[in-house]
């Protein structure tokens, strides 16, 4: 654990995120190009296939990641339901009704659902610098929601679905919060797959025809890294940090994706694109430099998860020193003490 990283927990957290924001933001206005013409489910579909295919390739040994459960199954169905299901489709449905600038920057919604869903489940605190940063980011959405609304009320519809979108994956990125800890890659794939299945009978029952094959190629590429390598780094964020700081970061995705319209020819947006970006990059600022301090007390806890014996939580001796990160059931005796911290699986305790 390096110093930076002591002194500022949130930043490995933080930084994740903004790279899950990255590859989510770009893959929106490239998908509402890609996918002109094919219908939502098939669309839903062929993403969540590349991204399953990512998570196949990206799997890591049992000894490095903990592996999925038993008891994780019907959390995943679910996950798979919302995210791989109603939240892609409702978003390659919207996408056809309104401009990628617009939509990417209705996906600012996210991050409110998220917070406020992790708050109310998991009991996140939630300070007055991560409150602060959190109304940045989403006053930097507001303006330019507003900024759309006031151009004309003909993508109506198509904001709602999206809208739809945001609020699926709200849930979603809640409830894979308590799969955090297992093996990123595995969550990816399982979840991926169950919705690419889904969204394939539903593809055929409703007669949606097949794309050509450099189509079909364009949406499994986006799947694979805007929905398959994205979530892989968002579920290592939430890990990290949280899910509301995970989702409160992960909100500067639509601006990604906004600037990445207008590049690619999308002249709908004006000064409210400076204005909103630049709340959203103090939102994530904020974010980024939050350290939390205070005497705090660790119960006895056995659990297993990916970890290394250099963050000061984790001095149980091995019969052969392990070299970096590893997984294996472990126990951790109660101790008090104080250090900057952020919720992650060893912080979840009460304020």
């Amino acid at each position: 654990m390096t110093s930076w990283t002591r002194t500022f927990p949130a930043l490995r957290g933080g930084l994740l995120a903004l790279a899950a924001a990255l590859l989510f933001g770009i893959s929106t206005p490239f998908l509402q190009r890609a996918g002109i013409g094919i219908g939502p489910f098939t669309t839903a579909a062929l993403l969540y296939a590349g991204a399953a295919l990512l998570g196949a390739v990206l799997r890591q040994p049992v000894d490095a990641e903990s592996r999925l459960q038993r008891g994780d199954g019907k959390r995943l169905v679910t996950m798979a339901m919302l995210g791989a299901v109603v939240g892609p489709v409702a978003l390659a449905w919207g996408l056809q009704k309104t401009s990628g600038a617009s939509a990417s920057l209705m996906l600012t919604l996210e991050a409110l659902f998220t917070a406020v869903l992790a708050r109310s489940l998991y009991r996140e605190v939630m300070d007055a610098r991560v409150w602060t940063a959190m109304l940045l980011l989403l006053a930097g959405g507001a303006v330019l929601v507003i900024d759309r609304g006031l151009s004309g009320g003909t993508q109506l519809l198509g904001l709602l679905a999206v809208m739809t979108a945001t609020a699926a994956w709200g849930l979603d990125n809640t409830l894979s919060r308590a799969l955090a800890e297992r093996d990123p890659a595995q969550v990816v794939l399982y979840k991926s797959a169950m919705g690419a299945a889904a969204t394939s009978v539903l593809a055929v029952a409703t007669g949606e025809h097949f794309p050509s094959l450099p189509m079909a190629l364009s949406l499994l590429l986006i799947g694979a890294a805007g929905y398959g390598l994205s979530l892989r780094f968002y579920l290592l964020a939430q890990r990290a940090f949280g899910a509301a700081r995970t989702g409160s970061v992960f909100a500067f995705a639509p601006f990604i994706g906004a600037a990445i319209a207008v590049g690619m020819g999308d002249r709908s947006l004006g000064w409210a694109t400076a204005a909103g970006g630049a709340l959203m990059l103090a939102g994530v600022v904020l974010h980024l430099a939050e350290s939390h301090a205070h005497e705090h007390t660790h119960e006895a806890l056995e659990h297993e998860h990916a970890h290394s014996h250099d963050d000061g939580h984790h001095d149980h001796e091995h019969p052969v020193p392990p070299a970096g990160p590893h997984s294996h059931l472990h126990r951790h005796d109660a101790v008090r003490h104080r250090h900057a911290h952020v919720p992650d699986a060893h912080h979840s305790h009460a304020h």
